[in-house]
Order: C-alpha cells, then structure tokens, then sequence
C-alpha cells in the first residue's frame, strides 16, 4: 500500500515506494528486491478487491498479474504491463540516493523513476480511481507486472507467457511503455505514441591469440584483434533505412517543423533533447558495451571478449549479423547470447484512436505521432500470443527536461505534475478504450 501521510498525490506515494524497492537486475540471473516489490503490488491490487496471483518460476523472480472485469466481456481483453526490475545505478555517480525514492523540485527522482516504475504507478492509481468510484472499464483489463524485463524477459516475460498463457486470455492488445511521453520539435509540443520495437541481438566477439610475456614481440595478440573489431564495428555508420513506422514519423517531424523533405537525420534533429532517441530508430545501430581479457599486467592473455548491445529493425535480423561478421572479420568469433524479434504494428484502430483522444482531451490541438522504440519491451513476448503491444505511458514534459537521456541514465526523474497528468490520461481511456 502508498506509504501514509505523505502530501504527494496517490500516483507519486507509488511510484516512490517502488523506486525504494532495490529491484536491480544485474542480468545472467543475478536480481534483488523483485519480490518485495511484487508483493506490494499485489497487496495493492487487493486492496482494490481484486484477486492477484504470482508465478515465481525462478526463485524470488516474481510476476503478478490481477484481472479487472470489464461492462462487456465479450469484448476481447486490454493487458497493461509494466516490469518491476530496475538497471544497476552507481550511487557515488548519481546526485541523491538512485533507491530513495526523494522528491526535489518537483521531481521525483530515482532509479525507475522513468524506466518503469512511473508507468507502473501510474496503472496502478488509475484503476484504483476507476473501481473507488464503482466505475468498470468497457472490457477487461489484464494488470501484469513483469519481472526481469531489463534482461530481455528470459527469467520474466518469456516464462510467463509459456507457463501461464491462460493469464492472458481473450487479449489482443496491451499497452506498456516508452510511448504517449511529449517531446519538443521546433518548439511546438508533440506526443510519441510507440508503435513498434527494434529487435535486440546482444552478441560475444571472441577474439583468440597466443599467451605470451607482456614484454615481447607479439604480432598475434588477442587484445590488439579484438580492439580492432570492437573500433570497426562502433564506428560504422548504419545507413538510415526507413520502415512504414519511421517513414509517418519523419513526415510529421517535417511538418512540424516546416522542413518536410529534408534528410531524416536532420529532421530527427528538430526534436532536441529526443533527438538521438529518434535518430537510433532510423537504423541500425551496434554499441559496445562491456570489454574482458587479461589477467595480469605483464601476461598477453590467449582471449579477448567484447560485448556488443545490437539493435536491429524489425525483419532485418539475419542481414544485420552477416554484415558484422564481415566488418569484424573471419578470425573473430561472434557469438548470439540473446535475441528477440522486432515488432511493427499499424498507427490505425480503434485503440491508436482511443490513446491520440484521451491525449487530445488533456492537452488539446497537440498532435501524436508513432515512432518505432529503439529498445524494446514484454510486448515482444506477448507477440508470441498474437497480442498487439503500444507504447503509452503519458507524460506531458518541460521541454527543457532530457527525458529520453534519463532511461538507463545517472540522475533518473520525472516530474510529479508528469505523473499526475498521465494518471489522468490513463483513466479516461481505460473508461472508454
């Protein structure tokens, strides 16, 4: 339950007490807190009457999931979905305390703050609004929230859907994350309604040499082969490829900002602080993120690893992988640790139109433009079901605020009136969607 006595309203008490929840997910299967965290949301979900229930497949990895009966229940189901699991933050980096959940300026700070626990707090308060004031959604709404998102879903989302598909009956579409947030493009408001997902590739390479005295002549160093490949690939330069998806997003940035028909990238420009978010959606992109050789300062090791984070769009799977092993070349190993599938659905129907109203009636005259995430979410493992996944956690921001920068960032925050803005905009179209 919100912790008592606090004067911040409902949807921010919640999201504070979950950012207070230490729910790291290290990957490889190392977490904390999931549990805790879940059983919170379970309590509350109770609190409400409804009936939560948990799958643990792993132990302490805990989803919950409650559903909310709809006026029609003929009509098929509505998934809201969040993920409980936060990214590591480094305290000493970050300027308060990433897990204490403070309030300053405004904002409510912390890890999770953006990347989830504000949508989830946000579904949560407004399905309490909803059932306090005895009204039902039109159809039924199925509450999940996730564990293990932040690794790709392996330990989490993957499990559920194939343990408990029943949890998900008669759903054909869900709403998450990373969408309905404003952005600022050539100083005029807009919303990025997220109507699809890149697809995550992470990758090994693996480079191999002969171990020898750090002081030697020693052409055939392991090291030195993978800093090449690891440079080459970090630096190239994907060429923009656009989908239907990214192909309406540029057109709207172009009327947006009265440049239509200029270079994408240019275009992406327009949207500040958003811009790289966008930029990396028009692409391919390869980012190196983790380095491991050696052992000792005056031994040549015999292996170099890297780890490379790819995300691809959605289709372009296979074409991606053979050209990084040819910019990386044939003596370095490239190893598939994980993948997934990228996700494109249409900026059309009767929930787009539902989500592009209830922001219409909150902020009016602001238009809402779909854009392809350059992550991804549980919708991918929902997919697998047949259900539709959007982005929709709205957030009317400052447009001075980073907000895109902060996912995975140091400082992570959002701001309280965001919050209850959102809570508002989710209630109305839950009323009606």
């Amino acid at each position: 339950m919100p912790t008592p006595g606090s004067d911040l309203p409902e949807v921010a008490r919640i999201a504070q007490d979950l950012i207070r929840f230490d729910t790291t997910n290290f990957g490889g299967g190392r977490s904390r807190g999931e549990r805790e965290a879940a059983e919170y949301v379970g309590a509350f979900l109770q609190s409400l009457g409804l009936q939560p229930e948990y799958y643990e497949p792993i132990d302490r990895r805990t989803n919950v999931m409650a559903r909310v009966p709809g006026r029609n229940p003929d009509r098929p189901a509505l998934v809201l979905h969040g993920h409980l699991d936060v990214v590591p933050a480094v305290a000493e980096d970050w300027s308060v305390d990433p897990f204490g959940g403070e309030v300053r300026d405004g904002m409510l700070w912390g890890r999770g703050a953006v990347d989830m626990k504000d949508m989830d707090a946000m579904i949560l308060a407004s399905v309490a609004d909803m059932i306090r004031s005895g009204e039902m959604p039109d159809r039924d709404l199925v509450l999940v929230f996730f564990a293990d998102e932040e690794n790709g879903g392996i330990e989490g989302s993957q499990l559920v859907v194939r343990d408990r598909p029943e949890w998900f009956a008669g759903a054909t579409e869900a709403i998450s994350e990373v969408g309905g947030y404003s952005i600022s493009v050539a100083d005029r408001r807009a919303y990025l309604l997220q109507v699809g997902e890149k697809a995550l590739v992470w990758i090994r390479l693996v480079a191999r040499g002969r171990a020898a005295h750090g002081s030697s002549f020693h052409p055939d160093n392991a090291v030195t082969r993978l800093a090449e490949a690891v440079a080459a690939l970090g630096r190239t330069a994907w060429p923009v490829t656009l989908t239907d998806t990214t192909t309406q997003l540029v057109a709207a940035l172009g009327e947006l900002s009265g440049r239509a028909g200029d270079d994408p990238d240019e275009l992406a420009a327009e949207a500040g602080a958003a811009a790289g978010f966008l930029r990396a959606t028009l692409r391919t992109t390869t980012n190196p993120t983790g380095l491991t050789a050696g052992y000792k300062h005056n031994v040549i090791p015999d292996r170099a690893e890297a780890l490379i984070d790819v995300r691809v769009l959605p289709g372009t799977e296979d074409a991606a992988l053979a050209d990084i092993r040819r910019i990386v070349g044939d003596d370095i190993e490239v190893e598939v640790v994980h993948r997934d599938i990228g996700l494109e659905v249409p900026f059309a129907g009767d929930l787009v139109d539902a989500m592009v109203r209830a922001l219409g009636v909150h902020d009016p005259g602001t238009p809402v433009i779909p854009y392809l995430m350059g992550g991804g979410t549980d919708n991918k493992a929902l997919a697998e079901l047949g259900i539709a996944g959007y982005g929709f956690a709205p957030l009317r921001l400052p447009a001075d605020l980073d907000f895109t920068g902060m996912f995975h960032g140091v400082d992570e925050r959002v701001p309280i009136a965001a919050l209850e803005f959102g809570q508002r905009v989710l209630t109305d179209l839950l009323r009606t969607c």
